[in-house]
C-alpha cells in the first residue's frame, strides 16, 4: 500500500462509520416495547376453593365475542370524527380485547350466580346454553372525551330459544392518555359484565 492509498482508506472507513452512526438514530431493527400493557380486571371474583357443578343442560358456555376490524387488534381505537379513526398512543392490550372481555364476562357471571360457567374454546366441553355476541365499541371517543363499551349479547338457551340484548356503559370526562383510558375501559367493561350477569341470572 503506497502513502497516498493509506490515508484514502482511512477516510473512507471514517465516513462509513459516521454514516452508520447517523442512520442508527433513524432506523430501528426492532419495535420498542410499550411502557406498560393494558388488561381487564374483574370487580368480583370467585374465591379460591369455590366450585360449581352442573350438567350440559344447566351449564352456560361463554364464547369469545366477534368484533369489527378496528377492535380486532391490540390497540385502543379513538373515534376522531364520524369517519376518522386513530389509535391511542402507548395504549396496547396484553392480548385481544375480545378475549379479555370474554374472561371478564365469565368471571363476573360465575361470581354472581351458582350455575356452572365454562370459559374457553375447548370443543370437548359441552353446554346447551351459550352466551356470544358482538363487541361493537370498546374505545375512546375524542369528540366527547368519553370511553364507550357496547356489547350486543346473544343468549342461546338449552330449550333452543334465542334472546338478544344491547348493553352499554359510557365513562365521561376521560383524558386521552393510555392509563386514564385503560382505567375507564376497565370500569366500563365491568359495568357491562354486571349488566349481562343480571340478565343471565343464576
Amino acid at each position: 500500500m503506497d502513502k497516498e492509498t493509506k490515508p484514502m482508506n482511512i477516510l473512507r472507513g471514517s465516513l462509513a462509520f459516521g454514516l452508520a452512526i447517523a442512520l442508527s438514530g433513524c432506523i430501528s431493527l426492532g419495535s420498542e416495547p410499550p411502557p406498560s400493557l393494558l388488561t381487564l380486571t374483574p370487580d368480583t371474583s370467585v374465591p379460591a376453593g369455590a366450585g360449581a357443578s352442573g350438567t350440559a343442560e344447566t351449564a352456560i358456555k361463554i364464547m369469545e365475542p366477534e368484533a369489527p376490524q378496528r377492535l380486532a387488534v391490540s390497540r385502543v381505537p379513538v373515534q376522531v370524527t364520524d369517519t376518522e379513526i386513530a389509535y391511542l398512543k402507548d395504549a396496547i392490550w396484553v392480548e385481544r380485547p375480545t378475549r379479555l372481555f370474554r374472561r371478564l364476562l365469565a368471571e363476573t357471571i360465575r361470581a354472581r350466580g351458582e350455575r356452572l360457567v365454562i370459559d374457553g374454546d375447548d370443543p370437548g366441553i359441552v353446554a346447551s346454553a351459550q352466551l356470544r355476541g358482538i363487541l361493537r365499541n370498546f374505545g375512546y371517543d375524542a369528540r366527547t372525551s368519553s370511553v364507550i363499551v357496547r356489547f350486543d349479547a346473544i343468549r342461546a338457551g338449552a330449550d333452543g330459544g334465542i334472546e338478544t340484548k344491547r348493553f352499554e356503559s359510557v365513562q365521561s370526562g376521560v383524558l386521552a392518555e393510555a392509563s386514564e383510558v385503560g382505567d375507564a375501559l376497565n370500569r366500563g367493561a365491568n359495568d357491562v359484565a354486571g349488566q349481562v350477569a343480571e340478565w343471565i341470572g343464576s
